[in-house]
C-alpha cells in the first residue's frame, strides 16, 4: 500500500466531503425552514425505498467493483480491471433498469401500501427516474477509488451538490412565484437532475480514461468468468445490504407508528422523525465526513495487501485507524454532549435537536469506528461477516422500535441505536481479533 496515495486520496475525500456536509447543512436548514418538519418527514420517508433498490442493483456490484479494481492493479493488470468495471456495470445497470421500471409504475402501492403515506407517491416517480443514474455514476466512482484516484468522484460529488441546492432553489422559485407552496418533490426532482448532470460528467471523462488505457476486448477472460468474479463478492454483499435496508425500511416505517402508540398524532410524529433524520442525526453524522473518507480508500488498499500477502501491513492499519476512530468519536462525542443544545439552536431553532445530539453523544466512538472497520472486512472479502453483523445490530433496534417506543418515546429509539453500535463494534473486533490480538511473527 502507498501510504501517500493513502493519505492524498483521504485528504482529498475529507476535504470534499467536508464542503459536500457544509452545503449539505445549508440545504437541509433551506429545506426545513421551506416545507416544515412534517415535509422532512415525508421526505425522509422515502429513503429507505431508494435504499432498498440501489442494494439490490448497485451497491454490492460498487464495492466488488472497488476491490477487484484493486486487486488487479496491484497486479498490474489494467486491462482486466477495466473488463471488472464494465462487467460489474452492465449488470447493476441492468438490475437497476428493471428496479425503476417497477418503482415507476408500483409508486402508488410503494407509496400508500407499504411506506402507509399518501404524500410519498409523487416523490417516488422522480425517484425512479433516478435509480439508474445512482447506479452508473456510483460504478464509475468506485473504479477510481480501486485506483486509488478520488479526485474525479470528489469533484462531481461537488458538481452533484451544488447542482442539486441550485435546482431546488429555482424550483421553489417558481413555485412561489405561481402562489404555490414547495412540497417534499422540490427536493426529489433536485436529485434526479444534479444525477443528471453528475452521469454526463463521469461517462464524458471515464471514456476518454479508456480510449487512452489501450483496452482490448481479445485480453479479457471469458464473459462467464468475468461474471462470477464479480459476482462472487457482490452477492453477500447485495444481500448484506438488501436484508439491512428491508430491516432499516421496517425500522422507519415502524418508528412513527410507534411514536403514535406513545400518544402522539400523526402529525407529531412525523414532526419528531423529521426532526431526529434530517436535523439531529445529519449533525451526528459529520464526522464521519472524515472516518468515510479513510473507509473508501482503506478498502482497496487492505485488498491490495491481501493480494500482496502482507498481513503485518494489514494489522498495523487495523491497530491506527481504530486508534484515530476512539480519539475523533470521545472527542465529538463530548462536545455534542456539551455544546449539541446550543448547535441545535443556532442552525435549526429547535430545542429537541439538543436533547436528541446530547443523548447520541454515547454513540459517537461506536459509530465512527464501525464505518471503518466494516471497509476492512470487506477489504479482507468477509462480506459474509459484516451481513451477520449488521443485521443482528439492526435487529436489536428494531426491537427497542416496537417494544421501547411505545414506553418511552423517541428517546426508546435512540437507546435501541446505543445498544445496536455497541453490538456491531464487538462483533467487528471478534471477526478482525487475528490482526488485533496477535503478536506479528
Amino acid at each position: 500500500m502507498q501510504k501517500s496515495l493513502f493519505f492524498k486520496g483521504t485528504i482529498i475525500l475529507t476535504m470534499t466531503g467536508l464542503l459536500s456536509r457544509i452545503i449539505g447543512f445549508f440545504y437541509r436548514i433551506l429545506l426545513s425552514h421551506t416545507i416544515g418538519a412534517a415535509g422532512m418527514g415525508i421526505y425522509q420517508l422515502i429513503f429507505p425505498i431508494q435504499g432498498l433498490f440501489l442494494a439490490l442493483t448497485a451497491s454490492g456490484f460498487q464495492v466488488s467493483i472497488s476491490r477487484h479494481t484493486a486487486a488487479k492493479y496491484a497486479k498490474k493488470d489494467k486491462n482486466g480491471a477495466i473488463g471488472s468495471f464494465f462487467t460489474g456495470t452492465a449488470i447493476s445497470l441492468l438490475l437497476s433498469g428493471i428496479a425503476a421500471y417497477l418503482l415507476y409504475h408500483g409508486s402508488e402501492t410503494f407509496g400508500r401500501d407499504i411506506l402507509k403515506e399518501a404524500r410519498t407517491v409523487p416523490l417516488l416517480i422522480p425517484l425512479a427516474l433516478s435509480l439508474p443514474l445512482s447506479a452508473l455514476h456510483g460504478c464509475i466512482n468506485s473504479y477510481y477509488y480501486g485506483m486509488k484516484k478520488p479526485a474525479l468522484p470528489s469533484f462531481i460529488q461537488l458538481i452533484e451538490q451544488g447542482v442539486r441546492v441550485l435546482s431546488v432553489c429555482l424550483l421553489c422559485r417558481i413555485l412561489v412565484s405561481e402562489g404555490k407552496a414547495p412540497t417534499p418533490s422540490i427536493a426529489v426532482h433536485g436529485i434526479l437532475i444534479s444525477e443528471i448532470i453528475a452521469v454526463l460528467f463521469s461517462v464524458l471523462v471515464i471514456g476518454v480514461h479508456i480510449q487512452k488505457s489501450s483496452f482490448s476486448l481479445k485480453k479479457l477472460p471469458p464473459l462467464f468468468q468475468s461474471i462470477r468474479e464479480i459476482g462472487e463478492m457482490a452477492v453477500p454483499l447485495t444481500a448484506n445490504r438488501v436484508l439491512l435496508t428491508l430491516l432499516a425500511s421496517m425500522e422507519v416505517v415502524l418508528i412513527p407508528q410507534r411514536l403514535q402508540k406513545f400518544g402522539l398524532s400523526s402529525s407529531e410524529a412525523l414532526s419528531i422523525y423529521g426532526v431526529f433524520t434530517g436535523m439531529a442525526l445529519p449533525l451526528i453524522l459529520f464526522p464521519t465526513t472524515l472516518t468515510n473518507s479513510v473507509g473508501t480508500m482503506l478498502l482497496p488498499s487492505i485488498a491490495e495487501l491481501q493480494t500482496l500477502g502482507q498481513k503485518g501491513a494489514i494489522r498495523r492499519a487495523v491497530h491506527r485507524i481504530i486508534q484515530f476512530c476512539l480519539f475523533l468519536g470521545i472527542s465529538c462525542g463530548m462536545f455534542y454532549f456539551f455544546f449539541g443544545k446550543q448547535a441545535g439552536l443556532f442552525l435549526f431553532h429547535n430545542e429537541d435537536v439538543g436533547i436528541y445530539l446530547r443523548i447520541m453523544s454515547f454513540i459517537c466512538p461506536f459509530l465512527y469506528l464501525n464505518s471503518t472497520l466494516s471497509s476492512v472486512l470487506n477489504g479482507l472479502g468477509k462480506a459474509g461477516s459484516c451481513l451477520i453483523h449488521n443485521a443482528l445490530a439492526i435487529s436489536i433496534r428494531i426491537f427497542f422500535v416496537v417494544n421501547v417506543i411505545p414506553i418511552k418515546g423517541i428517546q426508546g429509539y435512540l437507546w435501541g441505536i446505543l445498544a445496536g453500535e455497541l453490538t456491531l463494534t464487538l462483533m467487528h473486533v471478534l471477526a478482525l481479533r487475528q490482526f488485533l490480538f496477535t503478536e506479528q511473527k
